[in-house]
């Protein structure tokens, strides 16, 4: 007993799907595993201390600019505290910041940690009106506790 099929355009159909399976898989798996670098995941503070992010792998890093905690230098250097009411992480970055930056705001950093801890942030994102927040940070403030619902974290003093 044959696994063949016994017609021949059954057998032309199977060879067919024999070859175009595996060059299909491999197509993906290659698109995949050059993808990964450029995968940029979102963590809160807290969320990143949880993973134990590397040093050096770039990330997203999102939540409240804590108040009085910007510093700027005459470098162009500033720095701030990225805080999730849970934990609070130092930012460092050098250029210049959105207009809608402000402290107590949402905010997300791209960049990654030095080895020392300290979050070296290569672009800054800020939220651009009242009632928007960048939906990994409203998710993130939503599963701390510090969400509201319109669209101001608990305790920030937007809204009211």
């Amino acid at each position: 007993m044959s696994l063949l099929p016994k017609s021949r355009k059954a057998r032309r159909r199977l060879t067919v799907v024999a070859i175009a399976a595996p060059i299909l898989a491999l197509a993906t798996g290659l698109s995949l595993y050059a993808m990964g670098d450029a995968a940029v995941f979102f963590y809160s503070p807290a969320q990143a201390a949880e993973k134990h992010v590397p040093a050096g792998r770039t990330i997203r890093l999102g939540g409240l600019v804590e108040t009085g905690s910007v510093r700027k230098a005459a470098d162009g250097m500033v720095s701030f505290a990225v805080t999730d009411r849970k934990r609070t992480d130092q930012v460092v970055f050098k250029g210049d910041l959105p207009d809608l930056f402000r402290e107590g705001q949402g905010v997300v950093a791209q960049g990654a940690f030095d080895p020392a801890g300290v979050f070296q942030a290569r672009e800054v994102l800020a939220k651009h009106d009242e009632k928007y927040m960048p939906k990994e940070v409203a998710d993130a403030l939503k599963k701390s506790g510090e969400w509201r619902g319109d669209g101001a974290p608990q305790g920030s003093g937007a809204g009211r």
